[in-house]
């Protein structure tokens, strides 16, 4: 499956809520989504508060399918309620690498 659709977002909880933030990301319903091909969540070794997610979708419009569900609209209004509003959002297509966990 590819890649055609990507994006690294990294955000800032709120002071001391990080390892919350990382739980709700480790959680997300686009982890077991077919059309989902690419979902890592890591953090910053600095400051446990600043968070970094990096996701590759089959397509631009099954990313956006996916987060116009209820289920996808809860989860992001739980990050958001834990992020103080410094978040950078870029435009990246994932076109290989690994991980392994």
């Amino acid at each position: 499956m590819s890649v055609g659709h990507g994006f690294h977002a990294t955000m800032t909880a709120r002071p001391g809520t990080g390892d919350e933030l990382v739980e709700l990301l480790l959680g997300a319903p686009s982890l077991p989504h077919p059309d989902c091909v690419v979902f890592l969540v890591g953090r910053s070794a600095a400051d446990r508060d600043v968070v970094h997610v990096t996701e590759g979708w089959t397509s631009e419009e099954a990313h956006g399918a996916f987060f116009a569900t209820e289920e996808a609209q809860a989860l992001v209004a739980k990050v958001q309620a834990l992020l103080t509003g410094e978040s950078r959002y870029l435009d990246e297509v994932p076109v290989g690498g690994k991980a392994a966990f």
